[in-house]
């Protein structure tokens, strides 16, 4: 059975640092709303041309998370640069979904043309292992944990090079105006990943933040995407007006 309690949310990357950059300023968010927020990383990132190895990658990472408040983070033994979907990986995500319970699962929502392809393959291993998670009479892959119903899943896009809404097009901004120096902060926890002569990365973040937030009326914003439409029960509470 269980042994933790159930999460709110659960966001999951190809690599550290994918998270923070595509959403982790909503994280931060939702733990300061009190929601039970957690990461799972698939790979360790690494090799990468300046780290020095996993150990630095993942220490990183660990910091990253304090930054955001997140509640509990792991990575999962797959491989990067050899990340690719399959039963097996779909399966080692879907234990944690059914070990952590999470409400809302996020994660990466299309391809990274010109960047990583673990990042598409990540997006297909995280829509397996949401309908995997709730499966019966699958137990022998599941090391007894029993099966678990996520209620809904949202997109997280990485890119910086379209102007396109997300391939889903039920696309919407969460408000993030109070929380995105401290998303900045985990990103700039990655040392290795963002040396001096990457530096641009944050203000394209910050840059990018702005003007999506401005779109919908905040100081800031992440655009994310439902593969349902979005409905609305009150109008007026939804326009904030």
């Amino acid at each position: 059975m269980p042994d933790t309690d159930p999460f709110d949310v659960v966001a999951v990357g190809a690599h550290p640092d994918d998270v923070e950059i595509g959403c982790g300023g909503t994280l931060a968010k939702l733990v300061e709303q009190g929601y039970r927020v957690g990461i799972v990383d698939l790979t360790d990132g690494e090799p990468t041309p300046v780290s020095p190895g996993p150990e630095v990658r993942l220490a990183e990472a660990r910091k990253a998370a304090e930054i955001l408040g997140v509640h509990e983070r792991v990575t999962l033994p797959l491989t990067n640069r050899r990340l690719f979907d399959g039963f097996d990986e779909r399966v080692a995500l879907a234990k944690i979904f059914r070990k952590w319970r999470p409400k809302l699962v996020m994660g990466l929502g299309d391809r990274t043309p010109m960047a990583s392809p673990d990042h598409w393959q990540a997006m297909q291993i995280t829509d397996a292992a949401v309908f995997y998670s709730r499966l019966t009479k699958w137990d022998d892959h599941f090391d007894g944990l029993p099966p678990h119903t996520i209620k809904a899943q949202v997109y997280y896009a990485l890119t910086f090079y379209t102007l396109q809404p997300p391939p889903t097009a039920n696309d919407f901004v969460t408000d993030i105006g109070t929380v995105l120096e401290k998303k900045l902060a985990a990103i700039k926890a990655y040392e290795t990943q963002f040396p001096p002569e990457k530096g641009d990365i944050f203000e394209r973040v910050r840059a990018m933040n702005v003007s999506i937030g401005n779109a919908a009326g905040f100081a800031a914003g992440e655009r994310l995407a439902s593969p349902r439409a979005i409905g609305v029960t009150d109008l007026m509470q939804s326009l904030r007006i």
